[in-house]
């Protein structure tokens, strides 16, 4: 069965046959899937009145070891995001009495920012959602296959230096 990607590989071959195109198919494949993958998140997460950014923050909150606290920074290292976009999420999620911030107890100039009792709640009603709507878009593979494409996954983005830390 052709997709898309195929048809774009066909009219490659048959313009350019002098090139190898072969990694658009995998490329190419990968930027799809995170259009389609991205739309169906989007709307998990507005069912529940958030965006992807608020859960992201929510989300590294709540899997960080209680009390659940982490500075703006450590937010951004984990989100892979600029400060002023983390800056934007918090205020947000303040307004809305999902995170506090506070001053840091170790470093007068910094804050640290927590869940609320509200936030942890959100985020554990969320989750469930969330999971059922990633386990949906993946029902085609096995978890064989999955386990596979994960592995390969990072693998490349080893390779391209993305790593913890």
């Amino acid at each position: 069965m052709a997709d898309h990607v195929d048809h774009v590989l066909d009219q490659w071959a048959a313009q350019r046959p002098d090139l190898d195109v072969s990694t658009m198919a995998v490329l190419g494949r990968l930027k799809r899937l995170v259009l389609v993958t991205d739309a169906e998140m989007r709307r998990t997460f507005a069912a529940h009145d958030l965006d992807r950014g608020s859960f992201d923050v929510l989300a590294t909150l709540r899997r960080s070891d209680p009390p659940h606290r982490l500075t703006p920074a450590e937010l951004m290292r984990a989100s892979m995001v600029t400060s002023g976009a983390i800056t934007q999420r918090l205020d947000r999620l303040e307004s809305r009495g999902l995170v506090t911030r506070t001053p840091s107890a170790s470093d007068g100039r910094g804050v640290v920012v927590a869940l609320t009792e509200e936030g942890r709640a959100l985020v554990d009603r969320v989750l469930p959602d969330h999971i059922t709507t990633q386990q949906g878009l993946l029902a085609a593979l096995t978890p064989e296959r999955r386990e596979v494409l994960a592995d390969a996954l990072r693998d490349l983005l080893e390779s391209l230096g993305d790593r913890t830390s």
